[in-house]
């Protein structure tokens, strides 16, 4: 026969640790913020949307080398302390964020496009034309 417990999750000490540690001040170090997305493919380009929310559009710089592709951002809060005001608790990071990944075929920088509105970049990333091979006469 097995024995019943009542739980009582107020009487837990790891419930009160959660609120206690909520008001806590944050002392670890904020690790970067990861640029997440979305890559499609059509006929001649790619189509990456990233989400960068709260960046201004100057703070983000697009590179492109061969078929790799470099998105940055510089993260920045404006720092309005009003009188008689003190920080209970922050998470939001500061700093810079970026992605790098490859793409399977060769990029043409002056025919990619890119724009960003509510948070997200959308790059069109156009296709370089592949080089037709020619065929070696053997003699």
């Amino acid at each position: 026969m097995s024995n019943l417990t009542v739980y009582h999750p107020f009487g837990d000490p790891s419930f009160d640790d959660l609120f206690r540690g909520f008001f806590a001040p944050v002392r670890a170090e904020r690790s970067p913020v990861s640029i997440k997305v979305d890559v499609a493919e059509k006929d001649n380009a790619y189509v990456v949307r990233a989400e960068i929310p709260g960046v201004s559009k100057d703070d983000i710089q697009v590179s492109i080398e061969g078929n790799q592709v470099t998105i940055g951002a510089e993260v920045k809060r404006e720092s309005e302390k009003k009188d008689g005001e003190r920080v209970l608790h922050s998470e939001r990071y500061v700093g810079s964020a970026f992605r790098s990944f490859t793409l399977p075929s060769e990029l043409d920088e002056s025919a990619s496009t890119a724009k960003y509105e509510n948070g997200v970049l959308e790059l069109a990333l156009a296709k370089k034309a592949q080089v037709a091979g020619r065929k070696l006469t053997i003699q």
